[in-house]
């Protein structure tokens, strides 16, 4: 595999990209790779109990910009003690959401503004950035409708949201990608789920 490769897989709610990466990551071990795989919010102790806190559904009056900072918190948290010192060792790193998440949820949906939201994200992480995101493409109403029919799925604070924020998380992420198309590969996440998890499969051969 290179080395020190980052890796992040975004999309919108129950696009599918947990699973997918759980699979892949399965795929990986059996050949023997060498890699960390983490999620975002969280990844470690300090950002898990942050998680805890932002997706607590019963904190429905949490405001945006507290929601943004917590984000920011995890992050910062997360990527010091796990990302990066693990790309420092030219072990590439595997990450459920990242900084995309921020800029389409809290930027876009909830209204801050793309810049604002980066240029805390920027003070947390500094200005280092994905090598490459997977981008998992649904349609918002799908999404929901797969969180719904899927029991044994965490419900969190985010999957509540109206069907226009949800449909504003994928708006962003369209501008996102068009703005970076050289770090961007998107996936039909309507596909099956062997197709879908082929299709990443593919793009992290061409990349790893």
């Amino acid at each position: 595999m290179k080395k020190n490769l980052f890796i992040t897989f975004e999309g919108p709610e129950g696009a599918g990209k947990t699973t997918v990466l759980k699979m892949v990551v399965e795929r990986l071990e059996r050949e023997g790779k060498k890699f960390v795989a983490t999620r975002e919010p969280g990844g470690n102790e300090i950002a898990e109990k942050i998680r805890d806190i932002i997706l607590n559904p019963a904190h429905t009056a949490m405001d945006a910009r507290t929601e943004a900072l917590l984000y920011a918190a995890a992050r910062s948290q997360h990527f010091a003690e796990k990302v990066e010192p693990a790309l420092a060792l030219g072990i590439p790193v595997l990450c459920d959401r990242f900084i995309d998440s921020s800029l389409a949820y809290q930027g876009h949906a909830r209204g801050l503004g793309m810049e604002g939201v980066r240029s805390i994200n920027e003070f947390a992480i500094g200005d280092r950035m994905p090598d490459l995101t997977i981008l998992f493409d649904l349609k918002p109403e799908v999404g929901l409708a797969r969180i719904n029919a899927h029991s044994g799925r965490e419900i969190n604070r985010l999957d509540v949201e109206s069907l226009a924020f949800h449909t504003k998380v994928c708006e962003a992420y369209k501008i996102l990608a068009d703005q970076n198309p050289e770090r961007f590969r998107i996936i039909d996440a309507s596909k099956s789920l062997d197709e879908v998890v082929e299709s990443v499969w593919e793009i992290l051969k061409n990349e790893l």
